[in-house]
C-alpha cells in the first residue's frame, strides 16, 4: 500500500483519481492547491507518490515548482505530473528526477499502469 498525494484543481477529477486509488487499497490525501499539498508534508509522515497535475489554477508550472518543493522536504518522493497540455522539451527541463509524466486525459488503468511501471506500486484491492 503507497501513500498518495493527488494535486489536482479540478475537483472531479482529483475526486475520481482518490476514489480509484483508495479501491486499489492505497491511502490518499487530496489537495487542490500547490499550498495546501505543501501543509499535508507537514502532517502526513510519509508520501509515497506525490500525483500533480502540471498546472494549478492558471499557473502554468505550479505543479512543477511543487514538485521541487517536495523532495526538498521528502528527498525520496515519486513524482508523476499530468497535464493536458502538450510535454515540452522546457517542461521536461524543469522535472524533478525520479519523475514520470501521464497525459490527460488517461484512464485508471493507465493511472494504475503509470505507478507499477515507474515506481513499482503495484494494487492491493480489498485492503
Amino acid at each position: 500500500m503507497a501513500t498518495v498525494l493527488i494535486v489536482e484543481d479540478e475537483d472531479q477529477v482529483r475526486v475520481l483519481a482518490e476514489s480509484y486509488l483508495r479501491e486499489q487499497g492505497h491511502q490518499t490525501v487530496s489537495a487542490a492547491t500547490a499550498e495546501e499539498a505543501m501543509a499535508v508534508f507537514e502532517v502526513v509522515e510519509r508520501v509515497d507518490v506525490l500525483f500533480t497535475d502540471v498546472i494549478l489554477k492558471g499557473d502554468n508550472h505550479a505543479g512543477l515548482a511543487l514538485g521541487k518543493q517536495a523532495v526538498q522536504r521528502q528527498p525520496d518522493v515519486n513524482i508523476l505530473f499530468t497535464t493536458g497540455s502538450a510535454v515540452t522539451d522546457g517542461m521536461k527541463a524543469m522535472m524533478v528526477d525520479k519523475a514520470a509524466i501521464l497525459e490527460k486525459p488517461y484512464t485508471v488503468d493507465q493511472l494504475q499502469t503509470a505507478l507499477s511501471v515507474h515506481f513499482g506500486i503495484n494494487p492491493h484491492p480489498g485492503t
